[in-house]
């Protein structure tokens, strides 16, 4: 029931009372700072630290993620490394044969690939450490290099290590091939024809063996004349003989005259060449046994002329 007695406010007057009592205010609406109090609103400061937080806390886990994959980064394969410690072994006439080092560190290589002058010479398994490589010339230095392999990827080349071939001794060189002799004689038994006392001749010598020092077939040539023989070896040297003719009498009448050859020679020299241990000169002595002949109008008389023969490659 409403009171007559009581008499209700205005709206519009209600209104502007409200407003009239309560105090202006300037605060911040997007902070909530009060410039009035100068307070900040209880729940700014706390909101603020725990951002922080976070921020620190995923700084930390990013850094400790990238150290782990330096350390770590299982996808990365170790280096291949540099083959060390190149050392020449024992070595012959026609081989050689070095060693080197394991790699210090990490898994070692597949295999290890030889170079030699350059180019490819072989290769052996990553678990082996040394090569050897024959049929090689004698007297020859050799330089090798060695590449280590694995996964497909090389090493880079080792240092370069020279290696040397024996040198044999002399009396093992390899007589073979065409020679040009010269024969002079210093020594006559006997009354001799006039004409000259040296002379060339030419030889062609074919070894009984595959290599190495060894018996020879000879095949000889004196001017117009030929002849065959068997050089045997002994010790240093080759002994033979073979029988020809020589030309006696007049240029336009001349006969045959019979001659029986007599040799011993050995290697002066030699080199290595193509696998080979070659003699490249050697010296000697020839004995010449003349045989008497005659015609109706001249004669040829038995006589023996000895003297030093040498020889070199033609």
């Amino acid at each position: 029931m409403t009171d007559p007695g009581s008499t209700a406010p205005d709206p519009p007057t209600a209104a502007a009372t409200a407003a009239a009592q309560t105090p202006p205010t300037t605060q911040d609406l997007a902070t909530g700072y009060d410039p009035a109090t100068g307070r900040a609103p209880a729940t700014a400061a706390p909101h603020r630290r725990r951002r922080w937080a976070v921020l620190l806390l995923a700084a930390v886990v990013v850094l400790g993620l990238a150290a782990g994959l330096v350390v770590w980064a299982p996808w990365t394969p170790p280096p291949v490394l540099r083959p060390t410690g190149l050392v020449a072994g024992p070595a012959t006439a026609n081989s050689v044969a070095f060693h080197w080092s394991r790699p210090p560190t990490g898994p070692p290589p597949d295999r290890y690939l030889i170079l030699g002058s350059g180019t490819a010479a072989g290769s052996v398994a990553g678990t082996v450490t040394s090569y050897r490589q024959t049929g090689l010339t004698p007297a020859t230095a050799y330089q090798y290099r060695v590449v280590a392999v694995r996964g497909g990827k090389r090493s880079p080349r080792s240092a370069r290590l020279t290696v040397r071939t024996l040198t044999p001794p002399i009396s093992q060189a390899r007589l073979q091939g065409s020679w040009s002799i010269y024969a002079k004689a210093t020594k006559i038994i006997g009354p001799p024809p006039p004409g000259r006392r040296d002379g060339y001749m030419t030889w062609q010598l074919t070894p009984a063996c595959a290599a190495g020092a060894c018996d020879l077939i000879l095949h000889g040539k004196n001017g117009p004349s030929s002849f065959k023989g068997k050089l045997t070896l002994a010790g240093a040297a080759y002994t033979g003989r073979a029988v020809t003719h020589f030309r006696c009498g007049p240029r336009a009448n001349w006969v045959p005259y019979p001659v029986t050859l007599k040799f011993r020679i050995h290697p002066t020299k030699a080199t290595g060449k193509n696998r080979v241990w070659a003699a490249t000169s050697f010296a000697g002595t020839m004995v010449m046994s003349f045989h008497y002949v005659s015609t109706a109008s001249f004669y040829c008389p038995t006589f023996t002329a000895k003297g030093p023969i040498t020889g070199t490659p033609a």
